[in-house]
């Protein structure tokens, strides 16, 4: 059978046998999306972003690399996925039609969007999104004309992702207790001569033995002066006395992830490792002290910066010091819909929901990264995941 049939042959006994929240969770959703079209004055939506199109009807794949979009009308939701991916399609998604192309055959792609917004006159897009190809964008610019399209998707995506609703609270808070387990046994197992692979190993099997779907992102765990590089991960070495040892995990329900670092420190601590975790510890309950509804990212983000000020020629930090997370696809659990950081002037609301990367790496030496994930309240943040701040030491 083709993909055609395919799909009809599961959509008989499966359709939405795996949708991933109640039918009135993406009912509210859509409605809410609908209101801020119509508010932008936006007749179309035509998102390609995994996490976007997640969040509107559950569609979801750990194929990602491949075209997919979805329209959104006033009226009729299509989702177009390639011919592999139309058997998830039809169990996770909860669109009005599911239309496949040929995976080897891209030139399938531009009829079908082309003819669901040809009655479309201003159509949101989301210019800085990674899912939308320019090939995609040119061919329909050249078929409905140019001036239709407007960058304003993304806006109005992260405006209705930002907030997180109950049945997303829920999510969140599974993942951050198989996050726990997950690190909890890593920890037990970090000894002189066991690899950073092998942290990484069992911390991996606790977080899916517990129910994990497949990561957003890799469990992360380095070692010694690696740890002091960001964004390298395990590689084959051996954990030493001296080593402070850096684990940043996320089991995903849902494709909802709550994150946390943890540092184990093997053999002393040393008095700038100490301050290192400090600083740390005293930058996140400043910044959740500070977070409660109207107050502005980039306030929070002064308050952290204020303490770390005096350090900062000693010790590297992104300069981020918050990131929304909810839904997300590989490669990253970050949202991307919000950062707490220099020149961002959204204000909080309640039930935001932000991961505190608050890691200092001093370079050729080592990194500490404590972190929490944490839910803005009127009284400031309360962390979903149960990280103490505090380093782990083995004498």
């Amino acid at each position: 059978m083709d993909h055609h049939q395919y799909r009809q042959a599961l959509a008989v006994e499966h359709a939405g046998s795996e949708l991933p929240f109640a039918a009135e969770e993406f009912d509210r959703r859509l409605a809410r999306a609908r209101n801020a079209m119509q508010r932008q004055g936006l007749d179309a939506l035509l998102l390609c972003q995994a996490a976007d199109i997640f969040y509107l009807c559950g569609y979801h794949t750990f194929e990602v690399s491949v075209h997919a979009a979805l329209v959104v009308t006033p009226s009729r939701t299509l989702l177009q996925v390639a011919s592999i991916e139309t058997g998830p399609a039809v169990v996770t998604a909860r669109v009005d039609e599911v239309v496949g192309y040929r995976w080897e055959a891209l030139d399938e792609v531009i009829d079908p969007l082309a003819d669901a917004l040809a009655d479309s006159h201003d159509i949101g897009i989301d210019g800085s999104s990674s899912g939308l190809r320019f090939g995609l964008m040119r061919h329909l610019q050249g078929r409905l004309g140019g001036d239709r399209f407007h960058d304003r998707a993304g806006g109005l995506m992260a405006s209705l992702r930002l907030v997180k609703s109950d049945a997303e609270l829920d999510c969140l808070t599974r993942s951050a207790k198989m996050t726990s387990l997950g690190l909890a046994r890593a920890i037990e197992v970090v000894e002189p001569g066991v690899t950073d692979n092998q942290v990484a190993a069992v911390g991996a099997q606790v977080m899916l033995e517990a129910g994990s779907e497949f990561f957003s992102l890799a469990p992360i765990v380095t070692s010694g002066s690696r740890s002091g590089i960001i964004h390298v991960n395990h590689k084959r070495r051996g954990i030493a006395s001296g080593d402070a040892v850096f684990l940043e995990f996320g089991a995903v329900w849902q494709r909802y992830t709550a994150p946390t670092m943890r540092t184990v420190v093997v053999g002393p601590i040393s008095d700038e490792m100490r301050l290192a975790a400090d600083l740390c510890v005293e930058m996140e309950a400043r910044m959740c002290e500070a977070m409660t509804p109207g107050t502005p990212f980039e306030d929070v983000a002064r308050l952290a910066d204020a303490i770390l000020a005096p350090h900062r020629e000693r010790f590297f930090h992104s300069g981020v010091y918050g990131y929304a997370v909810g839904a997300q696809f590989p490669p990253s659990w970050v949202e991307g819909t919000g950062f707490l950081a220099a020149g961002q002037t959204t204000p909080l609301a309640r039930n935001m929901v932000f991961h505190l990367p608050l890691c200092l790496r001093l370079p050729g030496g080592f990194g500490i990264g404590l972190s929490n994930t944490v839910r803005v309240t009127d009284r400031g943040a309360m962390r979903l995941t149960d990280h103490d701040m505090a380093l782990v030491h083995r004498p």
